[in-house]
């Protein structure tokens, strides 16, 4: 006999409640095979059995249960009752065979076999998640799918991920697009025993939903894709504007900012996606896990932190002025752009080690500091905003930042993020000034303690030295959990990125001012 306890789910937790039993008292389960759901005060995780065998509960739906306690316990010594064991017939099963004796046709011998039918679960993607969101089939009901092939796209609260064909066979699905579906819940089934042809087992098919309709997205969804200055790109993808309805007055016929303005004052041109501008309309639109998550954490930010913003001002001019000398070199070198996020992304984690606090977080009473900087980005898709994490800032050179910027923008455009690549931060940049913001105040990214705020670059009047001259000048803003990080800390970290973006050759030497001065 084996008890299932309650497992530690961490540190501060003591207890937690009995959701469900997915499997009842009695019933015979296979080994690390979903029982129960579970809830502690953060999150909501499921409990695998350890052992095969009869399942007898211990506790009841609702339950408060303490950390360390038997939930359950699992006869491994009872037989498997013949009916659980009987793989589903398929369509070319004889009817005498649909009660043959289970130990003649374990599921496992039927996927080695190709026989049967093979149902396509979802898959556990996080501790704390207990749902997903179908996006959208790429296989439609009926086709012929491959071992391996890609037949749906899910959506959980933190990324998007796709779902393979177990085995080759044809696919009946059992859920509609946009549906949410709990962990575990089958999908589709996969009939193995109807064969795939030779000569699509080498390409996929042509008739899915994804292929059949191209041009179901337009260009305008990736800015990349769009012939357009980077701030009217990023207008384009957050808007969802056509490009085609937008008339370009760039160079080599380019779209810039005032275009996209232009075209969305412009009535009567279709801009929001296919609908006409000027009307009563009025659409609905069912909000995505994501969206629910990016909500959540806004406003649990907003109420559980003692959230305060500094700001200050950075003269761009020398960074400018380092981008477009050594711009072209640069590229040359390390095959990227020399951009602006890996000035701020260096100066910060130089000036994250200097002030530890800003890169600190709070866990229970205590304060958990960082001798690493691992930097998010603010990154907006159609999709919704999110955070993907460079690691160890402090240890990557300028273009190592920048190909990391690259690949991780990249890959959130394309929804294509790992659970890895979102979690574990210390710090966020964000970036409004691509869509023009002038000044902000951003909010906290849970648990981190601190959000640095970068804005749109503007020609201002500065007096220096008694004399009024034009300076680039760029608002920079710091929002901070007062509870861990003091005034005197948050003004000095600000200060600190100003001068180190000031004098940028100290970035790119990776010096301290102090110790570059004692060694000339």
């Amino acid at each position: 006999m084996i008890d299932i306890k309650v497992p530690a789910v961490g540190e501060s937790i003591s207890e937690v409640t009995l959701l469900k039993w997915v499997k009842p008292d009695g019933a015979y389960v296979e080994r690390d095979e979903v029982i129960a759901e579970l809830e502690s005060e953060k999150a909501t995780f499921e409990v695998n059995a350890e052992k095969a065998g009869i399942l007898k509960t211990e506790a009841k739906e609702g339950d408060t249960i303490t950390i360390g306690s038997v939930l359950a316990t699992i006869d491994e010594q009872a037989a498997k009752p013949a009916d659980t064991a009987v793989v589903a017939p398929s369509a070319n099963e004889k009817p005498e065979e649909k009660g043959a004796p289970a130990a003649s046709k374990p599921v496992e011998e039927a996927k080695a076999a190709g026989k049967g039918k093979i149902e396509v679960k979802v898959p556990v993607v996080g501790e704390s998640i207990s749902e997903v969101t179908l996006l959208k089939w790429a296989k439609s009901n009926g086709d012929l799918v491959r071992r391996d092939e890609v037949i749906a796209e899910l959506e959980s609260e933190k990324a998007t991920f796709e779902l393979n064909a177990e085995e080759a066979g044809q696919l009946a699905t059992s859920v509609k697009e946009g549906d949410t579906i709990k962990i575990g819940d089958v999908i589709a089934v996969i009939d193995t025993d109807i064969a795939v042809p030779a000569e699509q087992a080498a390409a996929p098919q042509k008739t899915t939903v994804a292929e059949a309709k191209p041009a179901a997205q337009p260009a305008a969804t990736h800015a990349s894709d769009v012939k357009a200055t980077p701030v009217a790109a990023a207008i384009i993808a957050d808007k969802k504007i056509d490009p085609a309805t937008i008339t370009a007055s760039g160079t080599a016929g380019r779209i810039v900012k005032g275009d996209v303005l232009a075209a969305l004052a412009n009535p009567g041109k279709k801009a929001f996606d296919g609908q006409e501008l000027f009307t009563r309309n009025v659409r609905t639109q069912k909000m995505t896990n994501l969206r629910k998550t990016i909500s959540r954490r806004l406003v649990e930010s907003k109420n559980t932190t003692a959230m305060l913003t500094t700001f200050n001002e950075v003269d761009m001019t020398r960074i400018m002025e380092a981008r477009k000398a050594y711009k072209d070199k640069f590229k040359e070198t390390h095959g990227v752009g020399l951009g602006f996020m890996s000035f701020f992304a260096k100066a910060c984690a130089i000036a994250l080690s200097e002030w530890p606090a800003v890169n600190a977080n709070l866990d229970g009473d205590e304060l958990v500091y960082h001798d690493y900087a691992d930097i998010s980005i603010a990154v907006s898709t159609p999709r919704g905003l999110t955070v993907p994490v460079i690691r160890n800032v402090e240890s990557l050179s300028m273009a190592d930042i920048e190909k990391k910027v690259i690949e991780l923008a990249n890959k959130a455009r394309d929804n294509k993020l790992s659970m890895e690549e979102l979690q574990g931060g210390t710090f966020t940049i964000t970036n409004g000034g691509v869509f023009g913001s002038l000044m902000s105040t951003p909010i906290i990214n849970l648990p981190q303690a601190a959000i640095l705020g970068m804005h749109k670059i503007q020609e201002r009047a500065m007096v220096i030295n008694g004399q009024v001259v034009i300076k680039p000048m760029m608002y920079v803003a710091l929002s901070y959990d007062h509870r861990i990080i003091d005034g005197r800390e948050s003004v000095s970290f600000l200060v600190r990125v100003k001068e180190l973006l000031e004098s940028p050759e100290l970035l790119l030497l990776g010096k301290d001012p102090v110790k570059t001065l004692l060694e000339l």
